[in-house]
């Protein structure tokens, strides 16, 4: 079996040097604090926290009291956490991180309210509504040296780890053609909360609807296949299937993305008979195809059948989210690939460039 485990070598022992403030003692928790609870992957989290040593919920900073303390009744936390203003939550508890759990236009302002209290933020993906705001993000953590990370759940999928390592391997020989599938059959068919849905679907403050919801997995992907490079073009098709339940947003797209030698199709959809994840990567070679978190199926040019195998674990910290922040915000290692700020402006630039394209029935051009 194919040994994966060594990507993570070089970027084990990287450092950066950020303000000593933030480095993190092994005796004491991490403290981070939570902007918004609109988005429903913070239930996960929460119940996460109440089984770790290494953080500490610091603060909660949520406009809406009622949708605060529901949650603080339902996860038992201090109703002294909640705040209503981030600003002033952040001057008061002075974490070492925020965790952003807003709608995707929130996430520009979060930053910036962070930038000014020189706290690095991880946001849940993808990064802004728009290129406009994927760039003043930018701006505002340049300017406070702070890292800005997106969280994606495909990040710690040690399939993905595994199918990276051969394209670096050269065992798939150059990529030519990569097609990524995302998402399930619908937010309210599996029963997202109603403040979570209620921006899904709303244009404005999702972006899009399956389109950025889902696409923005297969753009992370492919953009840190091709190392960060952008798409030549970009082609996207987008429908309401179900406009009775989505009137306002897409729930069914699909993307292309031209490269000088390659090719991606990006099929995100709330249309799905249940939910997946996964992609293919074909190269001159050979191909690999992810089956979940864990499986990968591989088959070489002179191989007459694919092979299945289980990938093995990543190492920590590139494990999960908190532990990578933990690591990212004390200096142990930089930020790169999946959840860095760069890769994460060329997917809203693919996303941009996406909505565009369904908008007009034009391919856009990128370079």
């Amino acid at each position: 079996m194919p040994r994966f485990l060594h990507f993570f070598a070089p970027a084990l022992f990287a450092i950066l040097s950020y303000n000593s403030v933030f480095a993190q003692s092994e005796s004491k928790p991490f403290r981070v604090a939570i902007a918004g609870l609109t988005h429903g992957d913070v239930a996960g989290f929460l119940s996460s926290a109440a089984k770790r040593s290494d953080i500490q919920i610091v603060g909660i900073a949520e406009p809406d009291q009622q949708l605060a303390h529901r949650y603080a009744d339902e996860y038992k936390l201090d109703s002294h956490l909640l705040y209503t203003d981030l600003d002033q939550m952040l001057a008061a508890m002075k974490p070492q991180a925020v965790l952003a759990y807003t709608d995707t236009r929130e996430h520009r302002r979060v930053v910036e309210i962070a930038a000014r209290h020189h706290i690095p933020v991880m946001m849940e993906k993808p990064l802004a509504v728009s290129v406009d705001d994927a760039l003043a993000i930018k701006r505002a953590a340049d300017a406070a040296h702070i890292p800005v990370l997106v969280n994606y759940e495909t990040t710690w999928y040690p399939s993905n780890a595994a199918v990276y390592k051969l394209v670096q391997d050269g065992t798939l020989g150059d990529i030519r053609k990569v097609v990524i599938h995302d998402g399930h059959n619908g937010p309210k068919e599996i029963g997202v909360p109603p403040e979570f849905l209620d921006w899904l679907t709303d244009p404005a403050r999702n972006g899009a609807g399956a389109l950025f919801d889902f696409g923005c997995y297969g753009a992370d992907l492919m953009t840190w296949l091709m190392h960060g490079e952008a798409p030549t073009t970009v082609t996207a098709v987008l429908q309401t299937i179900k406009p009775q339940i989505y009137s306002r947003v897409d729930d069914e797209a699909t993307v292309i993305l031209t490269y000088p030698k390659a090719q991606a199709i990006l099929q995100a959809s709330w249309n799905w008979p249940f939910g997946r994840k996964d992609m293919e990567v074909y190269g001159e070679t050979g191909q690999a195809i992810t089956v979940s978190r864990d499986g990968v199926r591989v088959r070489r040019k002179d191989e007459k059948e694919e092979h299945s195998q289980t990938a093995p674990a990543l190492p920590p910290p590139y494990d999960d989210s908190i532990s990578y922040l933990i690591a990212v915000v004390s200096g142990k290692i930089q930020p790169s690939g999946l959840s860095a700020l760069d890769t994460n402006i060329t997917v809203v630039r693919i996303l941009d460039a996406g909505r565009e394209s369904a908008k007009s029935g034009k391919t856009i051009t990128l370079h």
